[in-house]
């Protein structure tokens, strides 16, 4: 007999949530500003073990991008070097 409140799974709830495709979502979005030269290839990572989980826990299109943001998040690094390369590197000195 169940108790008021639980169902047949003893009172844990079935989660369907692929956790490696919402860490390289994660990853990936953060990655889009901070620290995308670790975060971009992470995400990356997280993503393609993510779709090859998805066909059991489902989030495809979690992962999909995460690879898409990690990507990206790598092609910003390589803009951001080429600008420091051609401009002789970021400098924050203002003064004169």
């Amino acid at each position: 007999m169940t108790g008021y409140g639980t169902s047949g799974t003893h009172g844990h709830a079935q989660s369907r949530t692929n956790g490696l495709a919402v860490a390289g979502l994660v990853c990936g979005v953060i990655g889009v500003f901070f620290l995308n030269v670790i975060l971009g290839p992470l995400a990356i990572v997280f993503g393609a073990v993510g779709l090859r989980q998805a066909a059991t826990k489902g989030g495809a299109g979690m992962a999909k991008a995460a690879i898409v943001l990690g990507v990206v998040d790598l092609v910003i690094f390589g803009i951001l070097m080429a600008v420091a390369a051609s401009t002789g590197g970021f400098s924050w000195y203002v003064g004169g």
